[in-house]
């Protein structure tokens, strides 16, 4: 279409880097030969240690591309989440909590989400002060993300998380975890104010895609779920407003009648196109557990 170009995103989430130089060099050489974005879903860190993370960005070094980073449960264990940002935005990482950013024509807003339930099963703010504060921090994440889709100006809008708004990609996980891997609380702002797109990690065991209730593609792009099928990434295209001096690339293409197309991104074999799955289900209501 006249006036837009393709921007391919790299999505990948649960590195969970410790130690040793090169752990990551086939996922970060892969981004850099097959996206324009690299997009990181939380869990950079196995335990969250400043002296992880400063190993990690030696890992990006490689990198030759803008990188938006959301963190996740791990990366808060050593509680220095303000270091680790530090570190990070210093080597040129946008790091997003409850914030936007455009890069490349392209939106990003990003938090890191929070457990809680879904459906029915979403536990409510009822009883101990502890299971009130529990509740209010998923409600501050939703409200973070709110905030930052309602301001994003930008056509395309991609939501980086690290936990998952719908139960439909975490299924593979033992039911009896599914309440800690996410809460429909995250659901509204991505279906009422123009996400496109939404990526997460944390479901190691997981379902690689699935939608909203509207139709909103959402990927679990948790590390351990893309080696599943073979893959490292999963790479995203999208569309921006045309710019000068834009990077050409004659790699895939994207379809004219849809706006935003994806595929994981293998080593060695040529990338194969998947298409998002619908809900197997729409819970509407909430009661106290």
């Amino acid at each position: 279409m006249a006036g837009e170009r393709s921007i391919r995103i790299a999505a990948v989430g649960d590195l969970h880097y410790d130690s040793g130089r090169g752990a990551l060099a086939d996922i970060f050489a892969t981004a850099n030969k097959e996206a324009d974005i690299l997009v990181l879903c939380g869990d950079l860190t196995t335990h969250g240690r400043p002296e992880q993370m400063i190993g990690f960005t030696k890992e990006l070094a490689s990198l030759d591309i803008p990188v938006v980073a959301v963190f996740g449960n791990h990366d808060h264990e050593a509680d220095a989440i303000e270091e680790l940002t530090e570190i990070l935005t210093k080597k040129g990482v946008h790091v997003l909590d409850g914030e936007s950013v455009v890069v490349d024509g392209v939106g990003f807003a990003g938090v890191k989400g929070f457990a809680g339930g879904f459906g029915r099963g979403t536990l409510a703010p009822f009883g101990e002060p502890l299971i009130k504060n529990f509740v209010q921090h998923a409600i501050d994440e939703s409200l973070k993300l709110e905030n930052a889709l309602r301001t994003l100006d930008a056509e395309t809008k991609v939501v980086v998380m690290h936990y998952s708004p719908i139960p439909e990609t975490l299924q593979g996980e033992p039911d009896v975890i599914m309440p800690f891997l996410g809460t429909s609380r995250l659901l509204p702002p991505i279906e009422t104010h123009g996400a496109d797109v939404v990526f997460h990690g944390h479901a190691h065991a997981g379902h690689p895609e699935a939608t909203t209730p509207t139709g909103v593609p959402v990927y679990n792009v948790a590390l351990p779920v893309l080696r599943r099928s073979g893959d490292i990434l999963r790479i995203f295209r999208a569309r921006a407003p045309e710019r000068r001096g834009r990077r050409t690339t004659d790699r895939g293409r994207v379809d004219d009648d849809v706006t935003l197309e994806s595929t994981p991104s293998r080593d060695r074999s040529k990338p194969r196109r998947r298409r998002a799955e619908p809900p197997r289900d729409h819970p509407e209501h909430r009661h106290n557990p």
